[in-house]
């Protein structure tokens, strides 16, 4: 091809898109948009994703299509070597170079604006760039999660997934998530969350904010953040707060954090589902952390951590900490880690300055990976009624409704009204927490609203002197816990009492995870009258550093059938998971050996047993089962709940010992006669 036919201007690229669109795939100019010419709510999406910083419009993408459920973003470059820019890694680079000069990148930049917003789940991409009209090359991803790796869908290339309803979906069948993939999206998302949540710590110390306060402080900041909607109808009303709107003004009715009080009155007034006393109460939290010192809204000089966020020479404390959280926290909260304990990590990691403040309490707080694990591991789903009476920051009522929320979608068709009908009703009706601390209430009923809003039935008070009204009438039937270490009997209390108002007529299950002396003795008592009405199903022995770098303890998690008496001649699976393929320490969670698959793993031997061997699905090579897994009997004491209660050391040796002897002592031989 001669160079006189070589494309010269980027137009050229995109009028080659126009023709494939409307001529190879038969869409018409009312099924695209070209860069500005999009609907209003794509064009709120991309509000503030402008590829050039410091600008504050919406982006603009070369084509846009919103016809379909999932919408689809190109962006077109001249010049085929400008189609992908990758890192050192191996990944999109996410350089504001990169951005502005590649085609994947920059419509990458697009697609993750608009997961940002919280307004779509997930979102197409296309780039393309093009040296003349016979070499024009093209990418197409599927972009799930804000932090997740972009999907690579090589097979669709040639866009023809855009021709009709049909096709689209079936792209969206083909790039549907893997478990494992969606493991590591969860996981990869609490490590990123955990590096911003320490550099936030070190930030609001450098400013002076109390330990006390701080958990409480983010979480009022964060929901400002959140667009306004009415309360009937769900129609968007206004969007939250950004830094823009904190202007630093000096008066005690328009300073900073006046600002951030009356949106937070605003959105709690209008969500609807939140009564009068259940508003106070939050409000007077985040009034006493987020407007207790009037200094906070005085201007002074950046700190060096949020000095490139923030274009003005000085800022008030107020607005440097929200600054923060806005674009590092609040715009990484994205629909595919709904299963991420929000406020839990950001609980845990300010946990560690506090001085005696949740350590003497015993609030060590559960992984949302491990909350997702047990939720997976009693089947909780669409129609299920899942409790839990010691709710802390809300962790795994999130995880529930994220997995009552995927089955109602799978089952219905996302999106389709009867999906939203019941999404609305496992929101309002579903979901019971009960939280004693009024600070960790105000956690988990923010914590719930930024995930999706299931707050409706988070209750302020003592799990054991609440009306039992509260319980009968809410009839649950999956009951999840992780409750104080501190309390009473070690927390067991807690399973007991709930498991009296549950009904075994819809498969009733619980888990607990606990430290496991609790089922090796010091809660024999209540662990006899657990069994009288409940059946142990398994005893899962999980890793001592779990609960790093808060707490460094031995738990297992305990799975029971809830209104079936224990039979005592029934076997128990007894599983050793301490190798979780994962290493926690202070710096956080290290990825050792496949954690993803060996979690994957687990949910089989639970639901299979040692049958899980012959399943295809199943990792054998990460697996000793004869070291790990055992089924065997228990007694009525309530001691012998643990996995070292009933693995038997074989000290009788097999073949293969002896193989591994003589082999061993022959290289001994031959070593010396060598020397």
């Amino acid at each position: 091809m001669s160079d006189t036919l070589g494309y010269k201007l980027e137009r050229q690229v995109d009028d080659y898109i126009e023709h494939e669109l409307e001529e190879e795939i038969g869409l018409t100019k009312k099924d695209y948009g070209i860069e500005s010419y999009m609907d209003e709510y794509l064009k709120e999406a991309l509000k503030g994703g402008a590829k050039t910083l410091n600008k504050t419009n919406f982006g603009e993408p070369d084509f846009n299509i919103t016809k379909y459920d999932v919408p689809v973003l190109f962006e077109n470059k001249l010049y085929s070597k400008y189609l992908i820019k990758l890192d050192a890694k191996g990944r999109i680079s996410t350089t504001q170079s990169a951005i502005k000069k590649y085609a994947v990148n920059g419509a990458l930049h697009y697609a993750r604006t608009i997961l940002k917003s919280k307004m779509y789940k997930s979102c197409i991409i296309v780039g393309v760039a093009g040296d003349n009209p016979d070499h024009v090359v093209q990418q197409v991803y599927y972009v799930y999660a804000v932090n997740g790796k972009p999907k690579r869908m090589y097979e669709y290339d040639n866009l023809h997934f855009l021709s009709t309803k049909e096709a689209f979906q079936d792209f969206l069948n083909n790039a549907l998530l893997t478990e494992t993939e969606k493991h590591q999206v969860l996981v990869k998302s609490q490590q990123k969350l955990q590096k911003k949540a320490k550099l936030l710590n070190k930030l609001m110390n450098n400013l002076n904010i109390s330990t006390e306060q701080r958990v409480v402080y983010v979480s009022g900041m964060l929901l400002a953040m959140q667009k306004v909607t009415d309360a009937k109808t769900g129609q968007y009303i206004a969007g939250g707060l950004t830094p823009c709107d904190l202007q630093g003004i000096q008066s005690e009715k328009q300073s900073d954090s006046i600002k951030i009080i009356d949106q937070l009155s605003d959105f709690l007034n209008k969500r609807g589902n939140i009564t009068q006393d259940k508003q106070k109460l939050m409000m007077d939290s985040f009034e006493g952390a987020i407007h207790s010192d009037l200094d906070r809204d005085k201007l002074i000089d950046k700190d060096k951590i949020v000095g490139k966020m923030i274009q003005t020479e000085k800022a008030s404390i107020t607005k440097q900490v929200f600054t923060f959280l806005y674009k590092e926290i609040f715009l990484q909260i994205d629909a595919d880690s709904g299963s991420l304990d929000i406020m839990g990590s950001m609980y845990s990691e300010f946990l560690k300055y506090a001085l005696g403040d949740g350590g003497s309490l015993g609030k060590v707080l559960t992984p949302p990976y491990i909350t997702n694990l047990m939720a997976k591991a009693i089947d909780v789903g669409m129609n299920d009624r899942v409790m839990d009476l010691a709710t802390g920051s809300g962790a795994f009522l999130v995880s529930s409704m994220k997995l009552m929320i995927d089955d109602a979608n799978n089952t219905y068709g996302s999106n389709s009204e009867k999906a939203n009908r019941k999404i609305q009703q496992i929101k309002k009706s579903q979901l019971l927490g009960v939280e004693y601390d009024a600070k960790m209430y105000t956690l988990a009923a923010s914590n719930m609203i930024l995930r999706g809003d299931g707050s409706s039935q988070i209750k302020k008070g003592d799990t054991f002197k609440e009306p039992t009204k509260l319980y009968t009438e809410f009839n649950a039937n999956k009951l999840l816990l992780n409750p104080p270490f501190s309390a009473d009997n070690y927390g067991m209390p807690f399973l007991a009492y709930g498991s009296k108002f549950m009904s075994n007529k819809e498969r009733a299950k619980a888990a607990i995870i606990i430290q496991d002396s609790a089922g090796s003795g010091k809660s024999r008592t209540t662990n006899q009258e657990i069994l009288k009405n409940n059946t142990l199903l398994a005893s899962i022995k999980m890793p001592s550093d779990l609960f790093v770098p808060n707490a460094i303890v031995s738990t297992s998690i305990y799975i029971f059938e809830v209104g079936v008496p224990h039979d005592f001649d029934r076997g128990v699976k007894f599983i050793d998971f301490r190798n979780d393929g994962y290493k926690r320490t202070k710096r956080g969670i290290k990825t050792i050996s496949s954690p993803a698959n060996r979690y994957h793993d687990l949910l089989l031997l639970l639901k299979s047993g040692q049958a899980a061997v012959n399943n295809s699905k199943f990792h054998n090579e990460l697996w000793d089962l004869k070291k790990q897994y055992v089924e065997d009997v228990i007694d009525n004491t309530g001691t012998d709940w643990n996995f070292e209660n009933h693995y038997k050391v074989n000290t009788t040796p097999e073949e293969e010992d002896w193989d591994k002897a003589i082999r061993n002592y022959m290289k001994f031989k031959l070593g010396k006669i060598l020397d």
